[in-house]
């Protein structure tokens, strides 16, 4: 039976490794301490999502790294985007040439404003880069843990690579495609999260359905013009990394990003939301970094641009609403630097 070590005991986490040791696949969980190690074990850990989870035999939890990733074929990092550098640097010096290094977060680093395949990349021997792969798509934990279906994308630079990690990885449940456009994925799963808050914003406003896909369709354009301007596929966002991640965080109440955007609609502010949650919402660090990025890149991106100021600058969100329908518009393909759409005139 292979193993997989999985690093990080947030609820995609741990949804990983049941559904993954459901499937004859042995699993090392790491939690950071013995008392983690235990609650977890009785499924108090996370309140609500996990009650009723029984956890199969196949699933170990450990406070060990070395008992963890004893014999693992891949490690997977379901931590968050902001402390995926600490626990690359935790891992680093127990990994070897052969071990697959996976990706299972939507974020980016803010500071460095990178994507966090980099993030790995920069705490490792480069001879492992090729390992390194992301694990993305429309996964809402809540639903994988009922064994409802899901799919998913692995993606690594390399054809052997992914397609190892997809034999690896691939269960009944959850039915893995590849792509070895990395970039593309993995800016796909971080940057939806922004257009999340948006459409929670658009539900918690009352303002229904057009302006619920005017706002995604939008919000797409622009993800892919960044996409493009990072050197992505730009075919890669009509996929599930991008559109199909986007319809569920978008539309669905489990999302903590849309859940943001809907309280903030009540006049909470952020720090009073985030503290009320129980996980992290990724889409509040990752607007700090698109918006860093499309300011350095020159890529107009309204929508992100507007939310930035609704989470950092005390716009409200009913003026900012109003500010994106009172701006011109031209031809819906076309906006500054965006290189995918070159071929349109206004």
């Amino acid at each position: 039976m292979p193993k997989v070590a999985i690093i990080g005991t947030t609820i995609w986490g741990v949804t990983l490794g049941v559904v993954l040791s459901g499937n004859k696949v042995e699993v090392g969980l790491w939690a950071r301490t013995e008392e983690e190690a235990a609650e977890l074990e009785k499924a108090e850990h996370h309140s609500g999502a996990l009650s009723d989870v029984t956890f199969p035999t196949s699933l170990s939890i450990t406070s060990s790294l070395e008992e963890a990733l004893a014999g693992a074929k891949a490690v997977i990092l379901a931590v968050p985007s902001q402390s995926m550098r600490q626990n690359m640097k935790t891992v680093a010096e127990h990994l070897d040439g052969s071990i697959l290094i996976v990706s299972a977060a939507k974020g980016m680093e803010v500071g460095s404003n990178k994507r966090l395949s980099e993030v790995i990349a920069d705490e490792i021997n480069p001879d492992f880069w090729p390992n390194i792969c992301v694990l993305s798509g429309p996964n809402l934990s809540q639903e994988i843990l009922q064994n409802l279906p899901a799919v998913a994308v692995v993606a690594a630079e390399g054809e052997a690579v992914v397609r190892k990690a997809q034999r690896l990885l691939n269960t009944p449940s959850l039915c893995l495609y590849t792509n070895t456009d990395v970039t593309g994925v993995e800016l796909g799963g971080a940057l939806k999260n922004i257009i999340a808050i948006g459409a929670g914003i658009t539900d918690g406003l009352g303002y229904g359905d057009n302006a619920k896909a005017a706002l995604v369709t939008r919000g797409l354009t622009e993800i892919t013009a960044l996409g493009v301007a990072l050197g992505a596929n730009p075919l890669t966002f009509s996929g599930l990394t991008g559109l199909g991640d986007l319809i569920a965080t978008c539309s669905s109440p489990l999302s903590r990003n849309h859940y943001i955007g809907v309280e903030l609609t009540k006049g909470r502010p952020v720090e009073e939301i985030t503290g009320s949650m129980s996980g992290v919402a990724e889409g509040l660090n990752t607007t700090v970094v698109a918006h860093n990025l499309a300011s350095q890149l020159g890529v107009e991106m309204p929508i992100t641009e507007k939310l930035y100021q609704v989470l950092y600058r005390g716009l409200s969100p009913r003026q900012a609403a109003l500010e994106l329908m009172e701006a011109q518009a031209g031809h819906e393909l076309v906006g500054r630097r965006w290189q995918l759409f070159s071929l349109f005139k206004r």
